[in-house]
């Protein structure tokens, strides 16, 4: 296997408490900004409504959009101004009736969903995560053992919701692409995390009069530079996406880049460092019966 890094030895699991300390803190921020925003932030694929993207010509500015918008009968409606001079992104409830747009108005891209379609889609969202959340827990259980199949879906946990969190800062919307990449997330996330469990597994049968968190380091340091190039050609790959992939695909791209940079650093921290910490408590536990 290709490598850029040799003879590393570094110490992670040393500062996996300090590690713990930092996720904590963004699982914090995330929630508040959930809480302040009233949770998350749904698309028209999950509310119902209607979404236009419209080309005005000549550019105007977004204040005379909405008077046009409020004059047509969609008051309230919200109006986003995007990348591209005079170009609008339009999302109105659900209405029945028909505007028109005018002769200096090109219409880019409508999409329309009935609420009763945007609750059953958001529903099947919510379920598609949950179940593949389940099924990976499930996997790493029979694969490995109790303390790995935990410490790998606390990591998950971990990168979705920091995710969503991420979007709720960002004033971004969950829509179904934006659910795509948090499942894309969960694999990418998992993929890597097995991949030091398979090394962590290998090293604790050779290594067995080494210490866990020996085991780990040492683990953890031999994967690195495959964690390190796989990590950074998805992210190069992702920026690509996010800086000329166009509108259409800029969230997903966003939480892609937030859950790549997450996932890599929760395979190492929270994943291991949460085996780590039960891997101890087990050993301490059974001693403790041990002088019983």
């Amino acid at each position: 296997m290709f490598q850029i890094l040799h003879g590393v030895n570094v110490d992670w699991m040393r500062r996996r408490h300090i590690a713990f300390l930092f996720s904590g803190a963004c699982v914090l921020v995330a929630v508040i900004s959930l809480v302040m925003h009233g949770g998350p932030r749904y698309g028209v694929d999950f509310t119902g409504g209607s979404l236009v993207e419209i080309q005005v010509t000549p550019p105007v500015h977004v204040d005379e959009v909405r008077r046009a918008v409020d004059a047509a009968g969609y008051r309230g409606a919200e109006i986003q101004e995007l990348s591209k001079p005079g170009q609008f992104l339009i999302r109105v409830e659900p209405r029945s009736g028909r505007s028109d747009a005018g002769e200096h108005v090109e219409v880019l891209r409508v999409e329309s969903v009935g609420p009763r379609v945007g609750n059953e889609l958001r529903g099947a969202a919510i379920k598609a995560i949950f179940f593949a959340l389940g099924f990976i827990l499930i996997y790493v259980g029979i694969r490995y053992d109790f303390r790995y199949s935990l410490g790998a879906v606390a990591a998950l946990f971990h990168d979705v919701f920091i995710t969503v969190g991420a979007l709720s800062l960002a004033n971004k919307e969950i829509t179904l692409t934006v659910v795509a990449a948090l499942l894309t997330i969960a694999g990418y996330s998992i993929n890597d995390t097995i991949v030091v469990f398979d090394r962590i597994r290998e090293r604790s049968k050779t290594l067995r009069r080494e210490s866990p968190p020996r085991v780990m380091n040492i683990a953890i340091n031999e994967t690195l530079s495959r964690t390190i190039i796989t990590s950074f050609t998805v992210f190069l790959t992702v920026v690509s996406l996010y800086t000329l992939g166009g509108e259409v695909i800029h969230d997903f791209a966003f939480a892609m880049l937030v859950g790549v940079v997450f996932g890599t650093y929760s395979s190492v921290y929270v994943a291991s460092g949460l085996a780590l910490e039960v891997q101890l408590w087990l050993e301490r536990a059974g001693q403790g019966r041990g002088k019983k």
